[in-house]
């Protein structure tokens, strides 16, 4: 690791003109560290932001909840109102590593965390999306890889909460050039699709202030597979809402995460579940068209059925 300094933030003006263009931003601090360690991220000032007023708070509302950055994982997984109205996105929280690991971890460094790709995490490894030449996971191990990439990096997104927000069509206020700017989850992410060194849309200094939920009376659902049963990233991940009257659906959203290097979702699907009755057919049509423009690397086309058994279950789960 190298040397480095440190300052302390007192509001999100003065964390933005510490940080500068070559610092990075502390929270939970987790991805940082160990990206500092393996000599990936190499910052000449680490600004702490822990204490920026008013971000650790979770604000119910009539018509939206606001989440600041620094509200913890595990403050989501234990709040009792907020899993009666997101239930999805409590279920989310709740499969973050461990419980260790969500009482220290944010939403704003959830949404904002770099690849797990192991090529990318090697400090010797000069791949794709550290600037270099070659996306080894192609040619190599690609188990844990992207189904669908809109570039030639195959690292898929992985932050849980990115999914479950996706699905409840949640908006990410950013510190962006000292003004508010106000993403929704797509665009947090978009320029991944496009970018093989790009891990969101972020710039550097942009600065993740909350995230608001708008409360739109519509169930949800939460789920993933991992290779483990605690304590491991997603093989696959599926969040799901909607209106469900009677046993009717409108308002659809699905998205899949960690099989995209954003929280991915087709539109079609979307579309063709509206007004449709919640059955098993239906749900299972709406994984086939999701799934219809996958393609599997050499190791992981294991993900496609999972994939398509999580959106029928993610979507089972929103009947009363």
């Amino acid at each position: 690791m190298n040397a480095f300094q440190y300052a302390t933030a007192t509001s999100p003006a003065s964390a933005r003109e510490l940080v500068g263009t070559d610092g990075r931003y502390l929270a939970g601090g987790m991805d940082l560290i160990s990206e500092m360690k393996e000599y990936i991220a190499e910052p000449k000032i680490v600004v702490n932001i822990k204490s920026l007023p008013g971000l650790a708070k979770i604000e119910t509302g009539k018509t939206a909840w606001t989440m600041g950055a620094n509200v913890t994982i595990a403050q989501i997984e234990d709040h009792s109102e907020l899993k009666k109205t997101f239930p999805g996105l409590q279920q989310a929280a709740a499969e973050v590593g461990s419980r260790q690991i969500r009482n220290w971890g944010t939403v704003g460094g959830n949404l904002a965390q770099h690849s797990r790709c192991w090529y990318y995490r090697h400090r010797d490894v000069p791949c794709l999306k550290k600037g270099g030449d070659l996306c080894y996971a192609r040619h190599g191990d690609n188990r844990y890889h992207s189904l669908f990439t809109g570039n030639t990096c195959i690292s898929p997104v992985v932050s849980n909460l990115a999914i479950a927000f996706g699905a409840l069509e949640a908006s990410v206020i950013v510190l962006k050039g000292g003004k508010e700017q106000r993403l929704s989850i797509p665009e947090l992410y978009a320029a991944a699709w496009r970018d093989p060194e790009a891990h969101n849309s972020l710039e550097p200094g942009d600065l993740i202030l909350k995230v608001e939920v708008p409360v739109q009376q519509r169930r949800s659902a939460y789920l993933q597979m991992s290779a483990k049963s605690e304590f491991d990233w997603a093989l696959v991940s599926c969040a799901a809402a909607a209106k469900v009257e009677g046993n009717k659906l409108s308002q659809v959203r699905v998205v899949l995460g960690a099989v995209s290097n954003i929280p991915y979702q087709a539109e079609e699907a979307n579309q063709f579940l509206e007004g449709k009755d919640l059955t098993e057919d239906n749900a299972s049509k709406a994984a086939e068209m999701i799934l219809a423009k996958a393609a599997a690397q050499t190791d992981n086309g294991y993900k496609i059925p999972i994939a398509q058994t999580l959106i029928r279950r993610t979507l089972l789960q929103l009947k009363a």
